[in-house]
């Protein structure tokens, strides 16, 4: 259990949210991949192709990919993580899906069926996705990243914090309560 809550926080980390391939392995496409790294609780200049040397800290892999690609410079974040995903996992500002605040384990609340995602849509023009990290979308089955869209998901659903609170003396021992409200730590789906 310890291991994947490390695993799991180095997801945190670098939370990696989505890399989309072409949809024929090996086939010939015009289409470009797509890859997405999302990140909690990191400062854009903690990436060097952002601080260009003016800050410490050196992400040579992650510069090769934005010298190779695309760079953003101008975004806006939301204030928690699960605003942020919706936000850009939907495409609408989060008051229009509710998902504002950070979910929990046994939370029903979560993303919606009825708003498509960015998933969803690239799979009709070819693409195959997959989400890998934290999502943060909600905990039930109908929320994971391959119920909307994604071809496979390989993370965990909520923040380090709550896969480690079962670890916690305070946490309470009755097993119903841990089987309708604890963490379900890493999913492969």
């Amino acid at each position: 259990m310890r291991y994947l809550n490390i695993r799991a926080g180095f997801f945190h980390t670098v939370a990696l949210l989505a890399i989309f391939a072409s949809s024929v392995a090996y086939a010939k496409t015009d289409k470009p991949n797509i890859l997405v790294i999302w990140g909690d609780d990191v400062g854009m200049y903690n990436i060097s192709a952002y601080h260009r040397g003016m800050m410490g800290g050196s992400t040579p892999n992650i510069d090769r990919i934005a010298n190779e690609g695309a760079i953003f410079t101008d975004a806006y974040a939301q204030q928690s993580c699960t605003a942020g995903r919706a936000s850009f996992i939907l495409g609408q500002h989060p008051f229009r899906t509710g998902l504002l605040t950070i979910g929990m384990p046994g939370a029903k609340e979560g993303i919606s069926e009825k708003d498509p995602t960015i998933a969803e849509l690239l799979k009709n023009h070819g693409y195959m996705s997959g989400q890998f990290g934290k999502n943060h979308l909600g905990d039930q089955d109908q929320h994971l990243p391959t119920a909307h869209g994604f071809d496979e998901f390989f993370g965990n659903l909520y923040h380090l914090n709550a896969e480690e609170e079962p670890e916690s003396e305070f946490y309470p021992k009755d097993p119903e309560f841990h089987k309708k409200f604890g963490p379900r730590g890493v999913l492969h789906s």
